[in-house]
């Protein structure tokens, strides 16, 4: 990844930041994005020397296009995007049944997860198809987008996540077969119980231990796990792979 550009959002913690500092130690120039600038330049310092803070709310489009505007003009192009920004895992609208969840509760999870990933996404498209400052003088990039196995499997909890996370991976499908020819892959991760401050820090023991009886392997995944994923995702080793779904989740969801 040395040389290359990539802007991971909700990258001040869990998942996020241990997806900073793993791109950022195979030698890519992370953005660390967050609403909260100054989470932003904790994590950022936290990360290293290849970590530059960012502001950036995803469900802001003029947020989206300000951070784009500003990314480039820093750095000079985008190769790489992790979408992983996500709505705040809210225990009032998860455990509600789908016939009882309001248009509010339901709009303001979209508002995050799919329309988030969707304007970002919109706009570093628009980067990654026309830059040619690479030493190759060539197009394109890597997308990420995290998901999560109810999209897969369906879930009887959260029923706006479930359906905003199944949107997630329609669009990384789409991404791959319209900008496929000019060199952009595309991928989802649909996440299991990884073991992060908005799931395991929200349990007592008897859940935790119950979740982690969910899967083959008997635990919990943990967040660097995931980020080594994502970061040979990223590289070149999977140049001839795109659109797929990547179940991270220890052996519970089988395709």
């Amino acid at each position: 990844m040395k040389g290359k550009v990539a802007v991971i959002t909700g990258a001040t913690r869990g998942i996020g930041f241990e997806l900073a500092r793993e791109f950022a130690s195979r030698g890519a120039t992370v953005l660390v994005c967050s609403r909260d600038i100054k989470s932003a330049s904790d994590a950022a310092k936290r990360v290293g020397k290849n970590a530059h803070p960012f502001s950036l709310d995803v469900s802001n489009p003029a947020s989206v296009r300000a951070f784009v505007k500003d990314a480039v003009a820093k750095h000079g192009r985008i190769d790489i995007l992790v979408n992983n920004a996500g709505y705040p895992f809210d225990k009032k609208t998860w455990y509600k049944e789908m016939h009882e969840i309001t248009d509010e509760e339901f709009d303001r999870v979209l508002e995050v997860d799919l329309k988030g990933t969707f304007r970002l996404t919109r706009a570093v498209l628009s980067v990654m198809i026309k830059k040619k400052n690479r030493g190759d003088g060539g197009v394109g990039g890597v997308i990420i987008n995290i998901s999560s196995t109810p999209a897969i499997a369906g879930h009887v909890e959260g029923a706006p996540y479930t359906l905003a996370k199944a949107g997630i991976i329609a669009m990384t499908k789409h991404v791959a077969l319209e900008y496929g020819n000019r060199g952009v892959r595309a991928y989802s991760l649909a996440l299991g119980n990884i073991a992060t401050d908005a799931t395991f820090g929200s349990m007592d023991e008897k859940a935790r231990m119950q979740a982690a009886q969910e899967n083959a392997m008997r635990r919990w995944g943990k967040p660097e796990e995931v980020a080594r994923v994502a970061a040979s995702l990223a590289g070149d080793d999977f140049s001839f792979a795109t659109g797929n779904t990547f179940v991270i989740d220890g052996g519970a969801v089988l395709l």
